[in-house]
């Protein structure tokens, strides 16, 4: 039985390869639709990737609080958020850092030029909050919060914008009758296009030196980030509720997290990838459904080569084994082919790439990709095979 199995795989090879251009052009669907699916996993857990990592880059595990209103002005300041909110904060346990700004437009005068700029007082452990980028210089220590000292950061923008010719290090900016001297350069870790304190022209300066020229402690955002991603919503309604504790009724404060942007984002992305896959399982489906018309066509040149077999003693079982042993090495070929290609695009695709995006290869796509190329064959190949096995010796033998 095993030199009758043996000698079907070779006789199912060769008629595989004495129509080189028909298994090839089958093939091929095969190959395109393998390919389909590790790529569109791939793409789709880049995208993922990515599209989190842009909105946690922001800051990890965080949650800010806005004041809003106030049922009147009369005693506006008392519905403020102030350092002792921040200080509150800071204290619960699940916070790992807390801190605070407030930002007012101002216009800087450089080189006997007057421009128009923002002005940002921040806290410390702002810059782990935010993960802000020094490109060159430092940010500010605790001395210079502690001393009020009159320095500052310039955003990169601001800083050639200004500076466009030297390095705008140890150089002066003048506000008014004050004097700031430029200690650091940054950028934001994350774009966010001017939807946070941090514009195009922002300045940031210690908040203590705001507070002593303002003679306000007044934080416009609190920030404040949790430990863990399970702490956040904790956190957020203990932010909350201090707030609520510590003014007057009727105040209405905005406090939110990324938990529902993200939540979201992976929403989307879980979604994009299920569409993503039926279309590359569609793509299986026709090449399968060219297997098994071109399987048919093959089965009714080759009727007579049936009749043969039969007669010399080949069993229905024989038969049907060589026909399906013929759709899966069809599908097996495409499958690797298809594989191969899919996995070595985005190999080759990586050096273009930006830096911070990586594609990742799911090596659970590969095998999802190969197992369902297989059973593609095999579940298309069966009808033509059962077909060629049922047919009678001498019918076969008689057939043009």
């Amino acid at each position: 039985m095993g030199i009758l199995r043996g000698e079907t795989i070779v006789v199912a090879f060769d008629a595989l390869r004495a129509n080189k251009v028909r298994a090839f052009l089958t093939t091929l669907g095969v190959v395109i639709g393998s390919a389909c699916i590790v790529l569109v996993v791939t793409i789709a857990l880049s995208g993922r990737r990515y599209v989190i990592g842009q909105i946690e880059g922001v800051g990890s595990n965080l949650v800010h609080a806005e004041y809003v209103r106030s049922p009147g002005q009369a005693m506006a300041l008392s519905y403020e958020i102030n350092l002792g909110d921040m200080e509150a904060v800071a204290g619960i346990p699940q916070v790992a850092v807390a801190a605070g700004t407030r930002d007012i437009r101002q216009a800087v005068v450089v080189a006997g030029v007057e421009r128009p700029i923002s002005f940002v007082g921040v806290t410390e452990g702002f810059q782990q909050i935010r993960k802000l980028i020094v490109l060159r210089g430092r940010f500010f220590d605790a001395e210079d919060m502690q001393l009020r000292s009159k320095v500052c950061l310039l955003t990169k923008e601001l800083a050639d914008r200004i500076f466009p010719y030297e390095d705008p290090v140890g150089r002066t900016i003048r506000v008014s009758e004050l004097s700031f001297t430029v200690i650091g350069v940054f950028k934001e870790r994350v774009a966010t296009f001017g939807l946070t304190e941090i514009q195009r022209d922002s300045v940031l300066i210690p908040f203590s030196l705001m507070k002593y020229y303002t003679g306000e402690d007044v934080l416009g955002v609190l920030y404040a980030q949790a430990r863990s991603p399970e702490d956040v919503v904790s956190v957020t309604r203990q932010v909350e509720s201090i707030l609520r504790s510590r003014h007057p009724a009727g105040a209405v404060y905005d406090v939110h997290d990324l938990g529902a942007i993200l939540d979201a984002a992976k929403s989307v992305s879980r979604a994009l990838t299920i569409v993503l896959v039926l279309v590359a399982f569609i793509a299986l489906l026709i090449s399968g459904v060219g297997i098994m018309n071109i399987m048919l066509v093959t089965v009714t040149e080759r009727t007579r080569e049936i009749g043969i077999r039969r007669a010399i003693g080949a069993p229905r079982s024989e038969i049907l084994y060589q026909f399906l042993v013929e759709a899966i090495m069809i599908s097996g070929t495409g499958a690797v082919a298809g594989i191969l290609i899919g996995v070595s695009i985005p190999v080759l695709l990586q050096p273009l790439l930006p830096g911070n995006v990586r594609v990742p290869v799911s090596w659970l796509s590969v095998v999802v990709a190969f197992l369902v190329s297989c059973l593609t064959g095999v579940f298309f190949g069966y009808l033509p095979a059962n077909r060629a096995a049922k047919l009678q010796p001498t019918e076969s033998l008689r057939y043009e």
